[in-house]
């Protein structure tokens, strides 16, 4: 594909706002946004603003749950993108990358486009980008080629999608940039399959991490529309006290920040009677402590890491009788 000219790139986006179609596409939408809003010229030439190295080090400690938890993700999403011209960003949630992946064939190219840690990828500070974007419409996107807001960044294709935290709250954002010319539909295709599954294990791990202690387990929610499954936290008492965004959606709760507590069964029961079978599971678990422990309910409590009472509950209201 020809390299777009930057006049021609700025007249078309120009246009286009001009034109209302930002009621319709989405993309327009974010030109309108980075014009009106952000005050930023399509034909600006100047590279990404970076931040000084102590800004990124402050950067990097305040993300830190962050990086930490995508960097096994990380390694394997560079591993299947890493030799076909593309490289993997990880942002904060103010889209400033923290920590990238990438082959060195390719690293002066996406150095040279601002595509590197400390670059600044907000939408007010480069209009409509992949990180940036993610990060305002929060979903998941491609950014390809000449949708880009600023002609000088037309050479390359973005795809990101959000990162959510333990507490459902942005956290930032993954993204997959590609220097390639011939890039194709079905391959921007499974980028995006590859980027959206990355996100799901470090989401995971993010919450694994968050919630840890002595009966607490996690527990797996059915697919939402289709999508991925959420996770859901429930403490010794048998209390929900986290769950993803996911999680969330399907359970019907606070949509982010902390969950106050609530029995799980209020939750996975009534309304949700489609979930029996996690009760079954439950119900197994117990069987199987219990003939462990040759039906003593003090030993399969400890077993569980539960309270003698809480045990007694759960056996009561399973119907689980101690053999």
């Amino acid at each position: 594909m020809d390299r777009i000219e930057p006049a021609h790139h700025a007249f078309r986006v120009q246009s286009a706002i001009a034109s209302g179609e930002a009621v319709k596409s989405p993309v327009v939408a974010s030109w309108r946004r980075s014009s009106l809003l952000h005050r930023l010229d399509p034909a600006e030439g100047t590279l990404p603003q970076r931040l000084t190295g102590s800004e990124l080090r402050r950067a990097r400690e305040r993300a830190a749950p962050l990086v930490r938890a995508s960097q096994a993700a990380m390694d394997r999403l560079s591993q299947a993108v890493g030799m076909v011209g593309c490289c993997v960003l990880l942002a904060d949630s103010d889209g400033v990358p923290v920590d990238r992946r990438g082959a060195m064939a390719d690293d002066a190219a996406f150095q040279s486009w601002g595509l590197w840690t400390g670059a600044i990828w907000s939408e007010a500070s480069e209009g409509t980008n992949g990180i940036g974007t993610c990060l305002v419409e929060q979903r998941a996107l491609t950014i390809d080629r000449d949708q880009h807001f600023l002609g000088r960044n037309t050479e390359m294709s973005c795809t990101a999608a959000p990162i959510y935290d333990h507490n459902a709250q942005l956290a930032g954002v993954l993204d997959v940039s590609s220097c390639r010319a011939d890039s194709t539909y079905p391959f921007t295709k499974l980028i995006a399959i590859a980027v959206n599954e990355a996100v799901r294990r470090i989401e995971a791990e993010m919450f694994r991490s968050a919630f840890t202690g002595t009966g607490i387990r996690i527990q797996l929610t059915p697919p939402v529309e289709g999508g991925f499954g959420g996770l859901v936290a429930i403490d010794a008492d048998d209390l929900i006290i986290g769950a993803t965004k996911c999680a969330r959606t399907w359970l019907g709760i606070v949509s982010e920040g902390s969950v106050q507590p609530v029995p799980a069964t209020d939750l996975f029961f009534g309304p949700y009677a489609e979930c029996e079978h996690l009760g079954d599971a439950e119900r197994r678990t117990l069987q199987r402590t219990l003939l462990r422990s040759h039906g003593n309910v003090s030993a399969a409590a400890k077993a569980l890491g539960v309270s003698r009472a809480t045990l007694h509950r759960k056996l009561k209201r399973l119907r689980v009788k101690p053999h």
